[in-house]
């Protein structure tokens, strides 16, 4: 019963919201400014206006992007790092850089207001306030 909840949960949301994973390097409009991934010294590095914010390994660049309805600017970015899921939030100056605290190839990715539900190398988790939550059998429906 609860695979087939999953099931259906993850139908509803394919069709409806989960956003395409991607290798672009960019640039990428975004509300914080020009994002740009570069590769430096072997390891990743992200670039808003030329600036380095981060940097992360990772052996190819894997990332998810939620795209702001009113002028198509990637306002999230789960990003696919060696170490674990990265979460960049570019709706803030500087943006949010949040590591997510468990290692796990990330499969698909679902936008919510105030959370990223993600299917993991695992199964289905939550990240929500900072806070990583394994996601068991759910009623909720995510758009």
């Amino acid at each position: 019963m609860r695979r087939l909840l999953l099931a259906a949960l993850a139908a509803t949301c394919f069709v409806t919201c989960v956003r395409a994973q991607s290798n672009a390097s960019g640039p990428f409009v975004t509300p914080s400014g020009e994002l740009l991934f570069a590769r430096v010294d072997g390891d990743f590095v992200g670039m808003l206006d030329k600036q380095i914010f981060d940097r992360f390994g990772a052996n190819t660049l894997t990332h998810f992007d939620d795209v702001g309805n009113a002028n198509h600017t990637i306002t999230r970015m789960l990003v696919q790092s060696d170490s674990g899921p990265v979460l960049y939030d570019f709706r803030q100056h500087p943006p949010l850089v949040q590591r997510l605290s468990k290692g796990m190839t990330v499969k698909r990715v679902f936008w919510q207001d105030d959370e990223v539900v993600m299917q993991g190398s695992q199964g289905w988790f939550r990240f929500k306030s900072g806070m990583l939550t394994k996601l068991q059998s759910s009623t909720t429906t995510y758009h």
